[in-house]
């Protein structure tokens, strides 16, 4: 006979490997967005901050809006790198330093392992539709302005 404190337990575990197999099924819900500015173009810009809503991102999701996107906001400054395994839609992705400057971009193609990186230690990378930044004549330099970005 097993005792009640097991059963319960396990089945807290259960429940648990349950959740975590739906997380990686379905996309994450939307997060809280922060309005960011490139010139004249605004931006609606999720904001993923917390390890587990950086991992999973844009993963899973079928569309996006034109002006819409997400900001990953790290604690440090690091060579970031990104890669898009369950992400189903083209992305470009901007690599940006604390004062909002764009230090590099590239276009990251769906379903694939290959890594995309920061070119030089940045605490924020803001990933958009594919040729987004391109059809806005947005490069390596231009700079971004709203939360969090310090002037």
């Amino acid at each position: 006979m097993q005792h009640p404190f097991v059963r319960r337990l396990a089945a807290l575990a259960l429940g648990l490997a349950c959740g975590f197999s739906q997380a990686q099924t379905e996309p994450q819900p939307k997060l809280p967005a922060v309005t960011l500015n490139a010139g004249l173009h605004a931006i609606r810009a999720e904001v993923a901050r917390t390890d587990q809503e950086r991992q999973m991102g844009l993963m899973l999701r079928k569309e996006m809006a034109p002006h819409e996107g997400m900001l990953f906001v790290f604690e440090q400054p690091a060579v970031h790198c990104f890669w898009m395994k369950n992400t189903l839609l083209p992305l470009s992705i901007a690599f940006i330093a604390d004062d909002g400057t764009i230090v590099n971009l590239a276009d990251m193609p769906p379903r694939t392992l290959e890594s995309t990186c920061a070119a030089k230690p940045v605490r924020y990378a803001l990933e958009m539709n594919q040729g987004w930044f391109a059809k806005r004549g947005l490069k390596a330099g231009d700079r971004l302005s709203g939360p969090p970005f310090r002037k």
